[in-house]
C-alpha cells in the first residue's frame, strides 16, 4: 500500500468519524428540543384555536422504544411516532380570569409523527383525555369585537387535524347568569370523537348521565367545529336513548321515564323533538299506576334550563291530550315558573280517576277539558302553588256506585214526572263548568249538571283545605210539582203547581249546597 493511499485511508476514516461524532452531537441536540418544540407548538394551538390562556403542569415525549435518537435523525424523522402525555392542562378565556377554566384536563396522551412538527399542517392520530372539565359560560360573556375578529380569523385556517379523541371521566357544566345559581353539570362516562377533516364537526360517540331526574343517556350526532369566541354557540346535533329516568325526584309524582328522539342546535340552545313512555307514572298521593306516553317539540336553553314546549302530545291511558307553553326562570328569580296550556278533547274519566285517587274509579264517562297551568316560583309544594283556569264537560257519565246512581235514577224519574217508572234507569248525567283554582280554593265561575228531565245550574267554592263547598243556584225541573209524586198527593198538590212554575220550567226552584264534600247538604236557598 502506497503512502499516498494509507493518507486518503485515514483522511476517510477521521471525516467519518467526525461526520460520526456530529451526527451524535446532533441526535443528542434534537432529542433535548423535542418536548420543548411539542409543548410550545401544542400551546400556540390550543392558544389560537379556542382562544384561551393555556397552562400547561407537565409534558412529556417518548421516543420508540426501539429506536435511539441517531437512528431516528438518520432515518430523517419518516415513520418514526412520538408518544406524548401530560398533566394539569388548563385553558381560560383570554382576559376572563372571574370565569372557571372553559378547559381541564387531568391527564392527556397523543401520538403524532416526527415529521408532522416541521409541517404547516399537522396531523395527531389518536388523543385519549382523563379527567376533562368543560365549562360553558353564559352568552353575555363573550370575546370583544376585535379579540373575535382574531379568534375567527384563527378558526378559518386550522393547522391540525386530530383523527380520534377518546375521553373518560368528563363533566359538562353550562355556567348560569347569576353566579349565586347552582349550574347545571352532566357526567359524561365516556366520549368518542373522530374527525373527517380540519375544521369540519367531529362525529361523536357518548355515554353520559343526566342531573335530574337521574338517567342514562347514549347519544350519538355531531360537534362543532368550535367556537372559540362564543363556545355556547358550537354546533351540536345528534340522536339519543334516555333509560332509567327516576321521575320520584320531583315532588307529587313517580315512575321510570324512558325517552328516545333527535336534537339540533348549539351548547346553549337545543331543538329536541322524541318520545318519552312512562309505564308506571303515578301520583305519590295516590299510588295508582297509570301508563303515560308522548311525543314531545322542544326549545332549550342550556344556560339556563329554560324549555320550551310546542306542542307536546301525550296520552295517559287512553287519554290523549296536548300541552304547548313553557318552564322559565325569570330575571333574578331562584326558581322556575311553569305556565302550560292543557286540551283535553276527548278524555276517559276512569283514566283521571285511577290517577288522582286511591280507590277504584267511582264515575265512567268522557271528559273536554280546556286549562291553563301555572307554578309561580315560590318555594312551597307544588300542591300549594298551583294555579288553575279552564272550563270542562263531563258527558255521558255513570256512576259507578249503586246507592249513588239511584238517586240520580230517581231524580230523573220525578224530573220527567214518572216516579214509579223503574225503566228509567242508569240515566246518563252530562256536567259542565268553568273553574279557578288558587290557594286551595276551587272556585266555580259556573258549574252545571243535568239527567234526563233535571237541570241543575250553580255558582261557587270549594275550599279544599277545609274540605267545604258553598254552592247556590237553581234546579230546573220538566215536570210540576204535583207530576213528581203519586197517588192522592198528585191531586192535592196541582193547586201550587202555577207557583213553582217559571223560566220555562215545570218546576223551578233556588237551592243550595253546603257542609263537605263527604256530606253535602241540599236545601232550599232562602
Amino acid at each position: 500500500m502506497t503512502r499516498r493511499r494509507k493518507r486518503w485511508l485515514i483522511g476517510i476514516a477521521a471525516f467519518a468519524l467526525a461526520a460520526v461524532v456530529v451526527l451524535f452531537v446532533a441526535a443528542a441536540i434534537l432529542a433535548k428540543r423535542f418536548e420543548p418544540m411539542v409543548r410550545d407548538q401544542a400551546v400556540v394551538y390550543l392558544r389560537d384555536r379556542f382562544h384561551c390562556d393555556v397552562q400547561l403542569a407537565s409534558l412529556h415525549v417518548h421516543l420508540p422504544n426501539k429506536m435511539s435518537t441517531f437512528s431516528l435523525l438518520l432515518k430523517r424523522e419518516r415513520g418514526a411516532k412520538l408518544r406524548v402525555d401530560g398533566a394539569g392542562l388548563t385553558m381560560r378565556l383570554s382576559g376572563r380570569g372571574d370565569l372557571p377554566p372553559l378547559f381541564s384536563m387531568r391527564k392527556f396522551r397523543f401520538e403524532m409523527d416526527l415529521q408532522a412538527l416541521t409541517e404547516d399542517r399537522k396531523t395527531v392520530d389518536a388523543v385519549s383525555i382523563e379527567g376533562l372539565e368543560i365549562n360553558i359560560p353564559p352568552k353575555q360573556h363573550r370575546v370583544t369585537a376585535e379579540d373575535r375578529s382574531v379568534t375567527v380569523a384563527a378558526q378559518s385556517r386550522p393547522n391540525v387535524l386530530i383523527k380520534d379523541v377518546r375521553i373518560t371521566d368528563a363533566l359538562l357544566v353550562l355556567l348560569p347568569r347569576d353566579k349565586t345559581r347552582k349550574p347545571l353539570q352532566f357526567q359524561i362516562a365516556s366520549l368518542r370523537l373522530t374527525s373527517v377533516g380540519a375544521g369540519e364537526p367531529m362525529n361523536y360517540d357518548a355515554a353520559l348521565t343526566i342531573p335530574k331526574p337521574s338517567g342514562q343517556v347514549r347519544s350519538q350526532g355531531a360537534f362543532g367545529p368550535w367556537e372559540a369566541g362564543d363556545p355556547g354557540s358550537t354546533p351540536l346535533n345528534g340522536i339519543y336513548t334516555f333509560n332509567k329516568a327516576d321521575l320520584g325526584v320531583f315532588n307529587g309524582i313517580a315512575g321510570i321515564l324512558s325517552s328516545t328522539g333527535r336534537f339540533d342546535g348549539t351548547l346553549a340552545a337545543v331543538h329536541a323533538t322524541g318520545e318519552a313512555s312512562v309505564p308506571d307514572f303515578r301520583l305519590k298521593m295516590a299510588g295508582n299506576r297509570v301508563p303515560l306516553w308522548t311525543r314531545f317539540d322542544a326549545l332549550v336553553d342550556g344556560t339556563n334550563g329554560n324549555t320550551v314546549l310546542q306542542p307536546a302530545r301525550a296520552r295517559l291511558g287512553n287519554t290523549a291530550f296536548t300541552t304547548t307553553g313553557a318552564v322559565i326562570r325569570h330575571g333574578e328569580q331562584t326558581r322556575r315558573s311553569i305556565d302550560l296550556q292543557l286540551s283535553m278533547p276527548d278524555g276517559d274519566v276512569g283514566d283521571l280517576l285511577r290517577l288522582a285517587t286511591k280507590q277504584p274509579p267511582f264515575l265512567e264517562g268522557r271528559l273536554t277539558l280546556k286549562s291553563t297551568v301555572a307554578i309561580p316560583p315560590l318555594s312551597g309544594k307544588v300542591k300549594d302553588k298551583l294555579v288553575l283556569d279552564g272550563t270542562f264537560q263531563v258527558r255521558d257519565a255513570r256512576f259507578l256506585k249503586s246507592h249513588i246512581q239511584e238517586q240520580l235514577d230517581q231524580l230523573s224519574r220525578r224530573g220527567q214526572g214518572q216516579p214509579g217508572n223503574r225503566e228509567i234507569d242508569q240515566v246518563v248525567s252530562n256536567m259542565a263548568g268553568a273553574f279557578h283554582l288558587e290557594d286551595h280554593v276551587m272556585t266555580f265561575r259556573e258549574l252545571s249538571f243535568g239527567v234526563p228531565g233535571a237541570k241543575v245550574d250553580l255558582a261557587g267554592v270549594y275550599d279544599m283545605g277545609r274540605d267545604t263547598v258553598d254552592f247556590h243556584g237553581t234546579l230546573k225541573l220538566v215536570a210540576k210539582v204535583s207530576e213528581m209524586v203519586t197517588g192522592w198527593k198528585r191531586w192535592a198538590l196541582k193547586p201550587v203547581d202555577p207557583f213553582f212554575e217559571k223560566n220555562g220550567a215545570g218546576t223551578f226552584l233556588r237551592i243550595q249546597v253546603e257542609g263537605s264534600s263527604k256530606q253535602p247538604r241540599f236545601g232550599l236557598d232562602r
